[in-house]
């Protein structure tokens, strides 16, 4: 079983962008109002990765990606910004789309 440590994340989260985490389901962390989301990366335990929803705007992105960058780089921590994604609401359950 890969230990993913949740709080971590959690801690830098709050510090980069004052959100707190809304879910959180197996490698994956939906801060709240996901305009992004961090994917735990199970080949190494201080690297991250991050996308960004479709609909997030460019100037709130980018100022979202630098203040993520800090709060994990000060945690000794890196954050990679791999793409984009969706939601789409299929009857009860959320599906989630990478692009």
């Amino acid at each position: 079983m890969i230990f993913r440590d949740l709080e971590k994340v959690r801690v830098m989260l709050k510090e980069a962008t004052d959100l707190d985490i809304a879910y959180a389901y197996d490698d994956l962390v939906f801060p709240e109002h996901a305009a992004f989301l961090i994917q735990f990366d199970d080949t190494n335990a201080n690297n991250y990765f991050c996308y960004f929803h479709t609909d997030c705007l460019p100037e709130p992105k980018a100022e979202i990606s630098t203040n993520l960058s800090q709060s994990f780089k000060k945690q000794h921590c890196s954050l990679v910004v791999k793409g984009s994604f969706t939601l789409n609401q299929k009857g009860e359950e959320v599906e989630i789309g990478f692009l």
